[in-house]
């Protein structure tokens, strides 16, 4: 049984979901500890700024939900409210619905899709994505491609860039007129940067953990690279920060910014932070002259943009129901993969019985036709043995059961 357990943007605030985040370099370790130390056939962990997610095939979703408890050292009470167990038709339906955006804080928005691709990576290499796993992930990026190029629900999408954008111009009369200061080098910054830039900010740093990955990111929009421990030093220089690392515990506290705060001349600093666990500390926002937003506060900037997409998740909506029906029918299918095979494994056993009795017959001078005949006679009363003793067996309503059955199975046909 497929089955999803998870929390997320839905389900629970920032601060519950940085306490059961994975960190990049951790990941293929607890993939492994997850099949290893409990009944999970298969695995795989999407974990974002908005969602932690286990994909298993297992036959007991509680054994997931412990052991994310006990691998974060949190106690099950904290985090049972938050949690959601979706069994089998819904997981299916649920994946299909985060790679195609649906599910997404901002609705339609791509970059969940590239999340969930790294994510089956990371379990393909940590050698935790079985067959069943695998056909999902696929499944649902073929869904994902087939709703994004036959509706609209790409079109318009508020990303958290530009929402980060909008919060800014609320702040500064002009994004051009101020000083802009990087914190990491992924994905969401290398967007971020992309929306920023086109306003034509004053200045630009990017401050990374691994200057020259920094440098890559500073060279496209001829800013300045800088490592993470020159941090507190330029930090008075920047008036909007927008950070976003996969730091287990903050990068700028209280005193940072206060300090900074101090050299600025308590002049208004406008501070983003997209992390998961956060990268500011939280008590920044308490600051008189700093406006601190989380991926949660982004929220109400993207939601004026999701009635326009109203049309197009109806249509992406429909496009799921039938392909999770497809799905589900392959799983069903793969349920009688054991019972096939060991209905071909006797047939076979049969067979070479019977060409090694057929052989010796040959070889003892008796003519080819008759041991074909006997041959062709002894497997078809073989083959038929079983199938029609328990027929002969049966009754009643277990009697018509098999009846039909055998019809279907054989293919057969009432005499007219």
């Amino acid at each position: 049984m497929i089955f999803t357990l998870g929390i997320n943007h839905h389900s629970a605030p920032l601060a519950i979901r940085e306490r059961v985040a994975f960190h990049a370099e951790t990941l293929p370790q607890a993939l492994v500890n997850l099949v290893d130390a409990h009944p999970v056939r298969e695995a795989a962990i999407i974990s974002t700024c908005n969602r932690t997610e286990l994909y298993c095939s297992a036959d007991a979703p509680e054994q997931a939900a412990h052991w994310l408890s006990e691998f974060h050292r949190i106690d099950p009470g904290q985090i049972r409210p938050y949690l959601y167990t979706l069994e089998q038709p819904q997981a299916v339906r649920h994946a299909f619905r985060v790679a195609s955006g649906l599910d997404s804080m901002v609705v339609g928005e791509p970059q969940i899709l590239g999340q969930m691709k790294d994510a089956v990576r990371v379990a393909a290499e940590a050698g935790t994505l079985g067959a069943h796993l695998h056909k999902l992930f696929q499944r649902s990026f073929a869904v994902a491609k087939e709703v994004r190029s036959t509706t609209a629900i790409g079109a318009n999408t508020v990303s958290m860039a530009a929402a980060a954008v909008h919060l800014a111009e609320r702040i500064f009369e002009s994004v051009g007129e101020q000083r802009v200061l990087f914190i990491g080098a992924g994905e969401m910054i290398e967007l971020c940067a992309a929306h920023f830039c086109a306003r034509k900010p004053r200045q630009v740093t990017i401050a990374n953990r691994t200057v020259e990955r920094g440098q890559v990111l500073a060279q496209r929009y001829g800013a300045a690279a800088i490592r993470l421990d020159d941090l507190a030093e330029v930090l008075p220089q920047h008036d909007i920060v927008v950070s976003c690392t996969a730091s287990p515990l903050p990068i700028i506290g209280l005193g940072m910014v206060e300090r900074a705060l101090k050299a600025r001349r308590h002049r208004p600093m406008f501070m983003v932070d997209l992390a998961v666990p956060r990268d500011i500390e939280s008590e920044v926002g308490e600051l008189g002259d700093v406006f601190l937003y989380s991926v949660d506060d982004l929220a109400q900037i993207v939601e004026s943009g999701v009635e326009s997409r109203q049309a197009a998740v109806i249509e992406a909506e429909a496009i799921i129901e039938l392909r999770v029906a497809s799905f589900l029918h392959w799983l069903e299918g793969r349920e009688t993969v054991p019972m096939i095979r060991s209905l071909r494994d006797a047939a076979e056993r049969m067979r070479r019985r019977e060409i090694e009795h057929a052989l010796k017959r040959l070889a003892r001078g008796e003519t080819p036709e008759q041991v074909l005949e006997q041959l062709s006679q002894r497997l078809t009363n073989k083959f038929l043995h079983a199938p029609t003793q328990t027929l002969n067996l049966a009754e009643g309503e277990e009697r018509s059961r098999l009846l039909s059955a055998a019809t279907r199975l054989f293919h057969l046909h009432k005499a007219d």
